[in-house]
């Protein structure tokens, strides 16, 4: 009968190594320093390893200490030498790939991994030359420390789109919403949207190293041939431009359905609260009217961004929500934090009213593939946070309530509506 619990564990060794084994795409890592020098698509992988000072890099939380050994594999032409080296945490090893007729697999050895959480892995190649036939397929992961981690394994490499859900009251008449944004975190490809509604949205974004901009879009009311064309979009449903603000460039979107849109190249600047105000009224023959006004930080004044004319649409404001976006995913690594403050609305009888309730919710990539994202309130106001590899998250639906500051942000007669 001793034998027995010595035959059981051994069985149970067996089955937990067979399932320690965690193969990670190499279609999820990211090209660092220079994000765009490495061709990382699925489902190839990394190919056009050109420059020898790049790194690809991966990302996953470890929930066990302990050894970890490391693979990769890849396609290189025959009798082909190249020499690479993989840095796990602040451990690195060198290995030789020799081409051949089909995949190869080429292993590192073990690491030692003495923290949860999570860790770092970057490829290199030691002599700096390029290695432009190569096509890295996987990194392949082992061991103890790689029971139960998590890595992304979906081709989508953009951090978890987060949100904030504003409840409001019930059978109310809104005509005006206003939020405060203040940018924490700067990386380029980021949408930080302030006020939310039923047809559109308005806020900041970060362009490029050199471009920032204020946006304001509104959606029409009807679908055309796809979501990336106003082709087939009749001329009844289409969202109108009826005024926009100096230098503001206003045109059509498509690409997540389609409408009017306008934006201000303006150098916004980080740490410093960014002010919107949308407001809405009744128009003929079913539309609303939705204008955006964006508080200018040098000229002290509200300037007005654009005025839209929606068919089909309620002049009652709803739906209110802010969100935080990675719009390109080559940086989906970086994170990126807002402070979302100091909201408001306005009803129509003229009152205006605090909102100090937010609920968080995130898209789908957040759902498993990428769980670094968060909300929170700070300094009075909400946060939203995603990307970075960070641990810890925020659970879908979870309600926060921030403190009951700030001041009603604008007299509604100063505004030409």
């Amino acid at each position: 009968m001793k034998k027995i619990p010595a035959l059981l564990t051994l069985i149970a060794a067996t089955i937990l190594s067979a399932r320690a084994e965690l193969r990670v795409p190499a279609f999820t890592a990211y090209s660092r320093p220079d994000p765009n020098a490495l061709d990382i698509h699925s489902p190839a992988g990394i190919k056009g390893w050109k420059d020898g000072g790049q790194q690809a890099l991966w990302f996953g939380e470890i929930k066990h200490q302990g050894e970890l050994t490391a693979a990769i594999t890849l396609r290189l032409p025959k009798d082909q030498k190249a020499a690479f080296k993989l840095s796990v945490g602040e451990q690195s090893r060198e290995a030789t790939a020799i081409g051949g007729d089909s995949e190869i697999t080429v292993s590192f050895g073990a690491f030692e991994v003495s923290n949860e959480g999570y860790l770092r892995l970057a490829l290199s190649l030691p002599d700096l030359k390029g290695l432009p036939d190569a096509q890295i397929t996987a990194l392949v992961l082992d061991g103890p420390a790689s029971v139960d981690a998590h890595f992304n394994l979906e081709p989508r490499r953009n951090a978890a789109s987060v949100h904030l859900t504003y409840p409001l009251p019930k059978e109310s008449d809104l005509d005006a919403f206003y939020c405060e944004v203040t940018a924490v975190e700067d990386p380029v490809h980021t949408f930080y949207m302030a006020c939310g509604f039923q047809r559109g949205y308005f806020g900041m974004q970060v362009i490029s190293s050199t471009e920032r901009r204020i946006i304001f879009s509104v959606w029409d009311s009807g679908a055309g041939k796809t979501a990336m064309k106003r082709d087939g979009v009749a001329d009844s449903d289409r969202t109108r431009l009826l005024a926009k603000g100096e230098n503001v460039i206003a045109d059509a979107f498509g690409g997540e359905g389609t409408g009017g849109h306008s934006h201000l190249i303006y150098p916004w600047k980080t740490g410093e609260p960014q002010r919107f105000i949308l407001t809405a009224k009744t128009a003929e023959k079913g539309s609303a009217i939705y204008t955006g006004y964006w508080f200018h930080p040098e000229k002290k004044t509200w300037m007005l961004i654009a005025q839209f004319s929606a068919p089909n649409a309620s002049a009652s404001l709803g739906h209110f929500h802010s969100f935080s976006e990675n719009f390109v995913g080559n940086n989906g690594d970086l994170q990126r934090k807002a402070l979302y403050g100091n909201q408001w609305i306005h009803s129509r009888g003229g009152q205006w009213s605090k909102v100090t309730e937010a609920s968080f919710s995130h898209d789908a990539t957040g759902q498993s593939a990428r769980l670094d994202r968060f909300m929170g309130v700070e300094g009075g106001a909400f946060f939203l946070a995603h990307g970075g590899f960070t641990k810890g998250y925020t659970k879908f639906g979870e309600h926060f309530t921030r403190p009951l500051t700030g001041k009603p942000p604008v007299d509604f007669s100063n505004l030409d509506q």
